[in-house]
């Protein structure tokens, strides 16, 4: 099993699908304390002039992927040292982080964090702005919704570092057994769970216990803007807009109508069924070729990819689901080496290591070479599935922005539209309850929030 995926895996389950990590402990809006880091900005050429003496420099990060980065980072500049660190994923590192910087001491120069939890330490003056450093000049290298989740309030805290645009992936066995044709939109996607569940009561079009990560995507997908910050500090939560009401509407019809699964991805059932073919799709991130190589071998040559089911016939429209990029941190000291290896990493051959290593890339430049699309999978029925995934980073719908407390508000998903998955009810009551307990969260650490 691939590092990388193995670790990938373990990820969405602790904080992008369950969501149910410890909250962070104290509010980085009302309370933060960045510490006595370095000034630094500059060109290029400063940055150059920088790896030309001797450093070092601490990197956060649980993709195995980047010790290898760092690795050829030190050898294209022998006076550096990357000491990269594995603080836990997630969550548990967000918390260690959030309180190195209440501290004021102890937070690392650079540091991995997903594009749903950027906002939470980004907005609270934590992070270095890397326009600082020119790096507002590579937003052409990216595609345009991984720039969109590094660019905020008009600052680029983040380099991307992969992504995770979403697909349907489906057991084509178990759909030729059961006369099934791949579903082009929800409705359609519906229809197939009901045939399927009907044909086999063993047998559902894919599992789902509710989580926060799929959620948010999905409402993503369906063109609703819940979440709106401005000045920082000024939020807007609307969990019933039309995106929302179309998600919690059309999966009503799956939850109450018992023809999903009830069993919680990562598990050792969920691999089960994967394999078996009694969970027969999933609607996940690009990310996921890998765990199904490695979770899952006994079904190679069943699967396949087709592109996300949408809410509206003829309209291509996909979300992201995972990935992140890397920042620096203020207390960083050392900014113009760490801003030399965030941009060596995620800009430059770096990019090539973490693909090599299984990680979708966010560069549109490996996106679209010829070698990234034609690659056939034998796991996948020789099917060329990377050019089902590289149209879905481009049908992404623009203009989607997390919480700057999205972190909180996601480990709260199960105490509310949790709720309604574990009672069959009303998923858009359960939206509501969510929107509830996350705008009082906010209220409470000093934002303005408006709940409509």
């Amino acid at each position: 099993m691939n590092a990388l995926h193995s670790t990938r895996g373990r990820l969405r389950r602790t904080v992008a699908i369950v969501a149910t990590g410890i909250a962070l402990s104290a509010s980085l809006v009302a309370c933060s304390s960045t510490g006595a880091g370095s000034a630094e900005t500059g060109t290029s050429k400063d940055i150059e002039a920088a790896l030309q003496k001797d450093s070092t420099i601490t990197v956060w990060a649980w993709a195995p992927a980047v010790v290898d980065v760092a690795k050829a980072f030190e050898a294209k500049y022998p006076k550096v040292k990357v000491k990269v660190v594995n603080a836990g994923t997630g969550n548990d590192q967000y918390i260690k982080l959030q309180n190195a910087i209440k501290a004021g001491s102890g937070a690392p120069d650079v540091a991995q964090i997903e594009y749903y939890a950027l906002p939470q330490f980004a907005l609270s003056d934590s992070l270095t702005d890397l326009s600082d450093f020119g790096f507002s000049d590579l937003k052409d290298k990216y595609t345009a919704s991984t720039w969109g989740s590094v660019n905020l309030n008009g600052g680029v805290y983040a380099l991307p570092q992969d992504s995770g645009p979403m697909a349907l992936f489906y057991n084509k066995t178990v759909f030729d057994k059961y006369g099934l044709t791949v579903p082009t939109t929800w409705a359609e996607y519906v229809d197939s769970a009901k045939k399927l569940h009907a044909a086999d009561p063993n047998a559902y079009i894919t599992n789902d216990t509710g989580d926060a990560g799929f959620t948010t995507s999905m409402i993503w997908q369906a063109g609703g803007q819940p979440y709106t910050t401005t000045n920082s500090t000024d939020v807007s939560i609307n969990l019933q807009d039309e995106g929302s009401k179309k998600f919690a509407d059309t999966w009503n019809q799956l939850i109450q109508g018992d023809l999903v699964a009830p069993i919680s991805s990562w598990s050792d059932e969920w691999y089960k069924g994967l394999g078996d073919g009694t969970i027969a799709t999933l609607a996940i991130g690009a990310w996921m070729p890998g765990n199904l190589e490695s979770g899952v071998p006994q079904a190679s040559g069943d699967w396949r990819v087709a592109p996300l089911p949408t809410f509206e016939a003829g309209v291509p429209a996909s979300a992201e689901n995972g990935g992140g990029g890397d920042a620096i941190l203020k207390q960083s000291k050392n900014k113009l080496v760490a801003a030399g290896f965030l941009d060596f990493m995620n800009a430059g051959a770096g990019t090539q290591i973490s693909l090599k290593a299984g990680g979708f890339p966010s560069t549109t430049a490996d996106l679209e070479s010829d070698a990234f699309l034609n690659q056939e999978s034998d796991y996948f029925g020789g099917q060329k599935i990377n050019q089902v995934l590289v149209q879905s980073a481009k049908d992404v719908v623009p203009g989607w922005s997390y919480l700057p407390f999205q972190v909180y508000s996601n480990s709260i998903f199960g105490d509310t539209v949790g709720q309604a998955y574990a009672n069959k009810t009303d998923l858009n009551a359960g939206l509501t309850a969510w929107q509830k307990a996350s705008a009082a969260y906010g209220t409470e650490q000093g934002f303005t929030v408006t709940s409509k």
